[in-house]
C-alpha cells in the first residue's frame, strides 16, 4: 500500500513538473478558427477581404419578386405580401415587400441591414489609417469603402428621406439615441462620401466592374443629384426638413445634377452597340447588353456563377420569372400599362383603340411594329423562346410561347395556352397578364435546371444619359436633352424625337423613355414618386385575355380583351416608406414620416 502511495505521488509530482516547466507558447496558442483584430488590419488580404465583405451588403435585383411589382411595371404572381406596397396602405410595422420576414427579403433596403453596412464601413475607415498596409492599396480600399458608405446611405434616403448621419462605429457604451439628419444635409454627406471615393479611386471602363471605381463614384453621384433635384423633394408635401428642401433654389440643384452628369459622360463610358450596322437586330443588341459579362456600358455590377450556392430565392432570374410552360415559375410578370408604354417603331404611341380600328402601322397584331426593345423584354402570344422541355416538346415543336385560349374544332371548350393559368404544366404558375418578363433571360439556358451567369447592373451609361436629359429639360436647355436621348434611340432602332417637341409633350416623352430603357432595373418605382406622378399610375393592373378564332383553313384570328387582375391604388404617404416601428421604439429621439403616426 505504501509502495502503491509512493509511487502516485511521485506520477503527480512529475505531471506538476511537466506543466510547470513548458514553454507558454503551448497554452498560449491562437484559436485557429478565429482572426484577431490586430491580425485583420495587418494583413492585407484579411483587409481586403473584410471590404469585400461590405459589398454584400449592396445587394442586387435577381430576386423572385423584385421593385418592379411595387410599381406599374410587373405583379408578383404568387403575392408574397406585395399589398401594402401596391396599395399604399404600408404601416410601421407591416413594410410590405420591404419588411422583414416576408418571402424575398430586400435586406440591401432595409434599415437595420444597412446601418449594419454602415457601420462596417465605419470601422474599416477608423482602423485603416494605423494599419502598415501599403498606401496604394490602402488608398483603393479607403476609397471603395466611401463608395459603400455613400451607396447604403442614398439606398436609406430614397426610401425613407433625412436618416441619422452616424460616421462613427458606436461601441456598447456609447449613446445611439441619435436624431434623424435633414434630407439636404444626408444628400451632401452622400456627396462629400463621392467626391472623397473618386479622388482615391480609378476609372474601370472595361474590366472589374464588380469594386467600386472612379466612374462608378461619379455615377451614383449623378444619380442623387438628380433624385435630390426633382420635385418631391422641392416641393416637400411632407413639409419636414427630413422629406425635402426648406429652401435654396431648384434650378440650381438641377445644374449641379447636369455637371454631375456630364461629369461621367467625358469619362469614356459609351453604350453597348450604341451604333448598329444596316441589318443588326436592335432588339438582340438591347437585349444582349444584359448577358455580357462587361462591355463598355456597365459601370457597376454584380457578378453570378453557375455552381454558386445562394439562397433559394435568389440570382435565378430564368427560373423565377420565364414562362411556366418552361417549367419556371412566371413571378414577376409586366403588367398590361407597362406593355402599352412601348411605342410604335414610328415613334407614335401605341393605341389599342387604334389598333382595333385597323391603322396600318399595327399590321395583323398588336404586337407587331413595335419599339424593338419590346420584344427583348416581353413575352407575349406568339414570341418564340427557346425549345420545350422534353416533356412538351411533342404539343409544341417550335417553341412557341402561348397565353391565348384557343377554339378547337369540334369541341366547345376552348384549349388553354401550355404557358395559361388553365395550362398542362404547373397552371399555379400562370401568368395573370398574358405576359411573361424576357429581359435578363438567357436563350441558351434551360432555366429549369441551370442557373444563368449574367451580372446585376446596378449603374450603367445609358441611365447617365437619361440622367443629363433629364436636368436639360428642367433647366430649359432642350436641344441637348434631345440629343442625349437620340443616342439611346438609336441604340434601340428607333426614331429621333422630333425637334420640334418641347415643353410638357418632352418631359413626357423622357419619362416614357426612361420607363422603357430602364425597365424592371429598380428605377421605375422611386421615379414616379420624385416626379410626383405616383397618384395617376397606381392604377388598377391590366392584362389581356386572348382568344384564338379558328378559321376554315386551320389559322386563328385573335380577339384581346383588356381585363383587369390587380387592385391598386394611391395614398400620399406612400411617398417615403415609415421607419420601422421597432426603430421607433429603441430611439425616442427619431420622427416618424408624415402619416404614419
Amino acid at each position: 500500500m505504501k509502495k502503491f502511495i509512493l509511487t502516485k505521488l511521485v506520477f503527480v509530482i512529475c505531471i506538476v513538473l511537466v506543466i510547470t516547466s513548458c514553454d507558454d507558447q503551448i497554452l498560449n496558442k491562437k484559436p485557429l478558427d478565429q482572426i484577431s483584430e490586430d491580425d485583420l488590419w495587418n494583413d492585407p488580404a484579411l483587409v481586403e477581404t473584410y471590404v469585400n465583405d461590405i459589398y454584400r451588403g449592396v445587394g442586387h435585383g435577381f430576386f423572385a419578386v423584385n421593385v418592379s411589382s411595387g410599381v406599374d411595371e410587373t405583379i408578383i404572381t404568387h403575392g408574397w405580401n406585395d399589398a401594402p406596397v401596391k396599395q399604399s396602405n404600408l404601416t410601421p410595422d407591416d413594410l410590405g415587400l420591404f419588411g422583414n420576414g416576408v418571402v424575398v427579403p430586400f435586406d440591401h433596403f432595409h434599415w437595420e441591414d444597412l446601418y449594419s453596412n454602415i457601420r462596417s464601413a465605419n470601422v474599416f475607415l477608423e482602423e485603416i489609417e494605423e494599419s502598415p498596409v501599403e498606401q496604394s492599396l490602402k488608398d483603393r480600399l479607403t476609397g471603395e469603402v466611401h463608395f459603400l458608405r455613400a451607396y447604403f446611405y442614398h439606398n436609406l434616403v430614397k426610401l425613407h428621406g433625412g436618416v441619422p448621419i452616424v460616421k462613427q462605429a458606436y461601441g456598447l457604451d456609447d449613446d445611439f439615441l441619435v436624431e434623424r439628419d435633414s434630407f439636404e444635409d444626408c444628400i451632401n454627406f452622400i456627396v462629400e462620401d463621392l467626391d472623397k471615393a473618386a479622388s482615391l479611386l480609378p476609372t474601370v471602363i472595361e474590366g472589374d466592374k464588380a469594386h467600386a471605381s472612379k466612374g462608378a463614384a461619379l455615377a451614383l453621384k449623378s444619380r442623387i443629384l438628380t433624385y435630390a433635384a426633382s420635385d418631391l423633394y422641392a416641393q416637400n408635401p411632407g413639409g419636414m426638413a427630413v422629406t425635402g428642401y426648406t429652401g435654396g433654389d431648384q434650378m440650381a440643384r438641377w445644374r449641379r445634377a447636369k455637371d454631375a452628369a456630364k461629369a461621367v459622360m467625358d469619362l469614356g463610358y459609351s453604350l453597348y452597340m450604341g451604333n448598329p450596322a444596316p441589318g443588326d437586330s436592335t432588339a438582340k443588341n438591347y437585349g444582349d447588353l444584359f448577358l455580357q459579362k462587361d462591355h463598355q456600358e456597365i459601370i457597376f455590377a454584380r457578378y453570378f456563377l453557375q455552381n454558386q450556392s445562394y439562397p433559394w430565392n435568389q440570382a435565378d432570374m430564368g427560373l423565377f420569372h420565364g414562362p411556366n410552360g418552361w417549367h419556371n415559375w412566371g413571378g414577376d410578370t409586366p403588367l398590361g400599362q407597362m406593355v402599352d408604354a412601348y411605342e410604335m417603331e414610328d415613334g407614335t404611341k401605341f393605341s389599342w383603340q387604334e389598333y382595333r380600328n385597323g391603322d396600318p402601322i399595327y399590321g395583323e397584331s398588336p404586337y407587331q411594329n413595335r419599339d424593338p426593345r419590346f420584344y427583348a423584354s416581353i413575352f407575349y402570344n406568339g414570341s418564340e423562346w427557346r425549345d420545350r422541355p422534353a416533356d412538351m416538346i411533342e404539343q409544341d415543336p417550335e417553341g412557341i410561347v402561348e397565353t391565348a385560349y384557343f377554339e378547337m374544332e369540334g369541341q366547345s371548350d376552348l384549349r388553354p395556352g401550355l404557358d395559361t393559368r388553365d395550362g398542362p404544366i404547373e397552371d399555379w404558375n400562370g401568368t395573370y397578364t398574358g405576359y411573361y418578363m424576357r429581359k435578363f433571360l438567357d436563350p441558351n439556358v434551360d432555366h429549369q435546371f441551370y442557373r444563368q451567369e449574367v451580372p446585376w447592373i446596378f449603374i450603367r451609361y445609358a441611365e447617365i444619359l437619361l440622367n443629363y436629359a433629364e436636368a436639360s429639360i428642367e433647366l430649359g436647355e432642350e436641344g441637348d436633352a434631345r440629343n442625349a436621348l437620340n443616342m439611346i434611340r438609336q441604340r434601340a432602332g428607333m426614331p429621333d424625337i422630333p425637334s420640334g417637341e418641347s415643353g410638357q409633350a418632352l418631359v413626357e416623352r423622357y419619362q416614357n423613355e426612361r420607363r422603357i430603357e430602364l425597365a424592371y432595373e429598380n428605377h421605375r418605382y422611386f421615379d414616379v414618386r420624385r416626379w410626383m406622378i405616383a397618384p395617376d399610375v397606381y392604377e388598377n393592373g391590366e392584362g389581356v385575355r386572348i382568344i384564338g378564332r379558328l378559321n376554315n383553313d386551320g389559322s386563328y384570328d385573335y380577339e384581346y380583351n383588356i381585363i383587369e387582375i390587380d387592385q391598386r391604388q394611391w395614398n400620399d404617404n406612400a411617398y417615403f416608406l415609415p421607419i420601422p416601428r421597432y426603430e421607433m421604439e429603441r430611439n425616442e429621439n427619431l420622427v416618424q414620416n408624415p402619416g404614419y403616426n
